[in-house]
């Protein structure tokens, strides 16, 4: 029996653990992967950080909350006889995908990782890149009404925002808004139209953003361009070399078939 251990918490995790391991009522026959399942004999645990919602329609085990770094990670491998890893996590988690590479050196499991392409600038475009969040709010010094879609990073400075600027964040955790902050908490994808509705109706004057890829939450990029506003783009962290990378999900499934 293969035992396989998904690291999810992302979009794109959670479609391979739904291709993987779904309800019967919850397959997906127009998903163009969609003949690609589990051996028989093989199981499937989905884990997630705990950070967002918990899915209801796989049929696999799923596990909430952190391993305890790689030697926690590298026990758990053990204990639970775990085949191969799959590291789906967001490109920014780079963490946990050290701690994925590490542990599963240590125990001689392959490792394989899901690193979808970062966004490239388009004619038009004005992006100003930053490399950490001291160098990011320097970049935002001109400005007055950033739009932040970084995650939950710019709640733990609310108190820190400058006297001229108001902040709009857009983020999973719920979060009272306060005099100098509005607080979005929803989760993608979001459309184009409502992208552009929501730039109309409170007025940003730049963007603050991931280079995360996919099409998720790649609207706010084409409104921002429209728009003519700058974006603060956060760098890439480096993540760790691994047994194989993919950049697409089918690729991924048509390798896992072949997995032995």
């Amino acid at each position: 029996m293969t035992r396989i251990l998904l690291l999810g918490g992302t979009g794109d995790a959670l479609r391979i653990a739904r291709q993987l391991a779904s309800k019967p009522s919850a397959h997906r026959p127009t998903d163009p992967a969609a003949d690609v399942t589990l051996k028989p004999g093989s199981s499937l645990v989905y884990s997630l950080a705990g950070l967002g919602k918990t899915p209801d329609d796989l049929a696999c085990e799923i596990r909430v909350g952190g391993f305890g770094g790689s030697d926690g990670l590298a026990r758990y491998l053990a204990d639970e006889r775990i085949d191969l890893v799959i590291d789906a996590t967001h490109p920014y988690a780079a963490r946990i995908s050290a701690n994925a590479a590490e542990a599963c050196a240590g125990t001689r499991v392959p490792c394989w990782a899901l690193r979808r392409p970062g966004w490239q600038p388009q004619a038009g475009d004005d992006w100003r890149m930053a490399g950490d969040w001291d160098e990011l709010t320097d970049a935002l010094a001109p400005f007055r009404k950033p739009f932040f879609t970084l995650g939950r990073e710019p709640l733990a400075h609310l108190d820190e925002i400058p006297a001229h600027q108001f902040w709009t964040v857009r983020c999973l955790d719920p979060h009272a808004d306060t005099a100098r902050a509005r607080i979005i908490a929803t989760r993608g994808p979001f459309s184009l139209e409502n992208e552009r509705a929501l730039f109309a109706l409170l007025a940003f004057d730049v963007v603050v953003s991931k280079n995360s890829g996919g099409s998720a939450t790649e609207a706010k990029l084409a409104v921002a361009r429209e728009r003519h506003l700058p974006v603060v783009m956060l760098r890439r962290p480096g993540l760790p070399p691994v047994d194989r990378e993919f950049e697409h999900i089918d690729a991924l499934l048509d390798a896992l078939q072949a997995f032995a």
